[in-house]
Parts: C-alpha cells; structure tokens; sequence
C-alpha cells in the first residue's frame, strides 16, 4: 500500500449523526499532496441534502440533549476525553495533516497537533466556568442573567493550518454546549473526518459533530444560509468573508469572521538586528508563507536598511531549508496546490514589473515533483505596488525603506487589513507608542508571531471581527438571558 493510503486510510464517508454516511450524489473527489502531485484519497463529494441532514441532526441533538443540558464539568470531562483521544493517536494525525497540506511533519509533530490537544483542554476547563450575574434590583425583584449556548452553528474553516483552525473553534463551541456542522476546506479535508474518527472513539453524543466535505457554493452556501443554523464562525480569504456576511444577512444569524492580512513588521534602527532578522524570515517562510498574520511587510529603518538585509538574507538561506515535508531538516515544504503556486509565481512577477529590486528568490527548487517555491525577497517595495498590498499567501517579503516615526506608522497603517504587526527597538516608550497607534489585532514587539491559547486573537479592519482563543472567544458561543422573578 502507498505510504499516503497507508495514513489516510481507503474512501472516506460523511460523519453525520454519528454514522458515517455515503454522499446521495454518489461522488468523491480526491485531494492531492502537494509534495508529490498525487491523490491521497477519496472524499464525499456532498450537496445540499447531506448537509440539511447534518443541520437536522445537530438541531435534534441541541434540542433533545444531552449536550446542550448536561452538567457544564460533565461536558468539561468529556471534552477532556477527546484529547485523551486524540492524544494517542497524535502520529497518525500528524501525518496526515503534513499529507494534506505540505507542511514539514517537524511541525505538525511538535506544534499544530500538540496545540491543538492543548486547546481541547483548555477549553474542557472552561465549560463550568462561565457564570451569570445577579442584577441590583429592589427587594420586590429577584433579576438575574444566564449564559446559554447558541444553537446549532456552523464552522467554515480553511486549508493552510487546518486542524489548529478547527480546534480553536471547535474546543469552545462544544465547551459551552453547542452542536456543530464542520465544513472543511475542500483541498484539506482528512484531519476534519480523522477529529470525527476520534470523537467517535471518545463517546462524544450522537449528533453533537458532524462533518461535512464538499464545495462552498453549495455545502457552504446551504449551511450560511439555513434556518437552523444560528451562527457562523468562519476563517480564510475576505473576499469569502463578505459573502458570508452578506448571504447570512437572510437569516439575521451570528457572524465571526477571521480574515487576512498584510501585516507590517517594523524594525527601527535601535531595535536587536540580529532578532530582528531570524523573527523576520520567520514572519514570511512558516508555513510556507500561508499564514493569516505572515509579516509581508518589511519596513526597515534606512539607517540600517543594508546591515539588517544582510542578516535577513542569511537567516532565510540558512534557517528555512525547502524540501519534502516528511524530511526532518525541512522547514518549508511546497504550496498547497498548483492553481496557488501558479498565482504566487504571478505576484512575483508583478513585484518586478512594478519596479521593485527581487534579491533574493524567485524562482522554484529543482524538484521533479511538488508545489515548491524558494522563499523570495523583495526591496526597495513602496507600499502602492500590488505586493505590498495585497494578501500573497506565499513566502513572498516585500521590504519598504523608511527614514522616521511618523511615516512608518502611516505607511503600516495604509492597508484595507488590521490583523498583526511587529515592532523591533530597545525603546520601551517608542515600542508602546507604535503598538498603540497601529490598527492591528495583535501587535508583537521584540517578537512575531508569538500566539498563546489564552491571548485573544483577530482582527480590525477587513481582517475580520470577533476573537479566537482566550476568554474573549465564549461570548460568541453564547447567548445572554435575563431571568425576572417579581415577589
């Protein structure tokens, strides 16, 4: 058997109610490994008839229970028991999350499977920690509030880091009693079915996870606009965010949405250079590039424009090693797919014809097969060119010159996107003044990318509303209800 089969398993089936069901239409399709070009395995192919009966199945599980009802630690506990799960079968999930999506199985291993063991258990932690309040009436009144759980909701969730991007919606949707329909991206579909497997093994109720694969202009679209469903929570492009939005509007349901970013990261010259250049090759290779908060912007004093490239070009040379995922000295793998590489490959080449100086990069490794593309650099950007302000999704850096305070603000400032930025100086005060004029979600300073289960993340702007992770994320699983009790 292929190694690809042999972790991926043969055809895959819906997960709804909790039965694996074979799609009405009939067909599958196959997703591809963007390390070798070739099909991993079969998945449903589903339409509009499975996914009302996954929404029926979600809605009879939150009315019915016992999830919706059910003591908070009870649901804490069995959560709780999903990453035990889960857990032990870490390598297998680690494997096909680097099968599905390129990513260096180094990664996977020691970071997107642990982190998100980890954020089922911090949010187990949370299911009996939510409380009402009691409202200062006179004595003829008893007032008091009640968090519920939503309903049914739907999660949409993207293909460059699928499984830490479920988790971190799933883990507090269930935590607070709510039943779910996962839509996963249609290029990264097997962690999403592999989760199903497990919360299967781990007893969760029938109905309270359902898994659906299929196209957003039809699974998606039918789930953002169903009745039954009383809220989405979305990840990926903005473009797809504002449809959502506005196809939700029908229904008047809840909405979160975490979009992209173009995200500027600033080195002054006081700032430790040599920090500054490893974090910064970092801001734009992890992941290949495709990460919502990827620092694509370079802004870099010109008192030490040469000194600092000179650090940043050695960093991505000898620190981000492109090749096969299942290396364990790679630590950029290829793009996820051809149609993607070919629009990288597209901004690079409008980086050149807009005048900017290509330094490093631009071209691909010589591999007989896979989506590769060598991490490239770009200076002397000005902050109008096309690459420096539109959302590349690739391990493109545009690097922009700049002589004081006040214009690099602005220059960071002049994007449609908010979600992070990163600061670099030794000075405390100028540090806070920038983070606090910056119109980002996160703002990183002497660091980048740095990102913990218990700091809420998102974005202003075009990159989204609404946060993930922390304690800022429960809110938006839940309803507020006031309960009047008149003596």
């Amino acid at each position: 058997m292929e190694p690809a089969k042999k972790v991926a398993g043969e055809r895959k089936e819906l997960f709804i109610d909790g039965q694996w069901v074979k799609p009405a239409t009939g067909q599958y399709f196959t997703p591809i490994n963007p390390a070798t070009e070739e099909g991993i395995t079969e998945v449903p192919l589903a339409g509009e008839r499975e996914t009302d009966l996954a929404v029926t199945a979600a809605r009879r599980a939150f009315e019915e229970g016992p999830w919706s009802t059910i003591k908070p630690l009870e649901r804490g506990k069995k959560i709780f028991r999903i990453a035990e799960v889960m857990e032990q079968q870490a390598e297998e999930l680690s494997l096909i999350e680097s099968l599905d999506t390129g990513k260096p199985l180094s990664f996977t291993r020691t970071r997107d499977v642990p982190f998100a063991i980890d954020l089922l258990r911090y949010y187990a932690g949370w299911a009996n920690k939510v409380y009402g309040t009691t409202l200062p009436t006179d004595e003829t009144a008893l007032a008091c509030t009640v968090r519920e759980p939503v309903g049914v909701v739907a999660i949409i969730t993207p293909w460059n880091s699928p499984l830490i991007l479920s988790l971190m919606k799933i883990a507090p949707a269930l935590a607070m009693g709510n039943t779910l329909i996962h839509k996963p991206a249609s290029w990264t579909p097997l962690s999403a079915l592999k989760f199903a497997e497990i919360c299967q093994a781990a007893e969760l109720p029938e109905g309270v996870y359902n898994v659906i694969t299929g196209p957003g202009d039809t699974v998606g679209t039918r789930l953002v606009t169903h009745s039954d469903v009383n809220k989405v929570s979305f990840t990926g492009e903005t473009v797809t965010g504002k449809v959502i939005m506005e196809k939700a509007a029908g229904t008047l349901k809840r909405v979160s949405l975490e979009l992209g970013g173009k995200s500027p990261h600033i080195v002054f010259a006081d700032g430790d250079l040599e920090a500054a250049a490893t974090f910064a090759a970092k801001g734009f290779c992890l992941n290949q590039g495709q990460i919502c908060w990827a620092g694509s912007r370079l802004f870099v004093d010109e008192k030490v424009h040469e000194q600092f490239l000179d650090k940043l070009l050695r960093h991505v040379r000898e620190d981000w090693t492109v090749g096969d995922p299942m290396d364990a000295n790679t630590r950029v793998g290829p793009l996820i797919s051809r149609s993607h590489l070919q629009q990288v490959l597209g901004y690079i080449e409008d980086g050149k014809k807009e005048g900017a100086k290509l330094i490093l990069g631009g071209d691909r490794p010589p591999m007989k097969k896979g989506y590769y593309l060598n991490p490239t650099v770009f200076d002397q950007v000005d902050n109008r060119m096309k690459i420096a302000r539109e959302e590349i999704f690739g391990p493109v850096l545009a690097v922009i010159p700049f002589k004081e305070f006040g214009e690099v603000i602005e220059k960071a400032n002049d994007s449609f996107y908010g979600l992070a930025a990163g600061i670099w100086t030794k000075d405390m005060k100028k540090g806070y003044q920038a983070a606090r004029r910056l119109k980002a979600g996160s703002v990183w300073i002497n660091c980048y990318g740095a990102l913990d289960i218990m700091a809420p993340f998102g974005g202003f702007k075009q990159s989204g509303f609404g946060r993930e992770f922390g304690q800022e994320v429960l809110p938006l699983f839940t309803e507020t209800k006031t309960v009047w009790f008149q003596m």
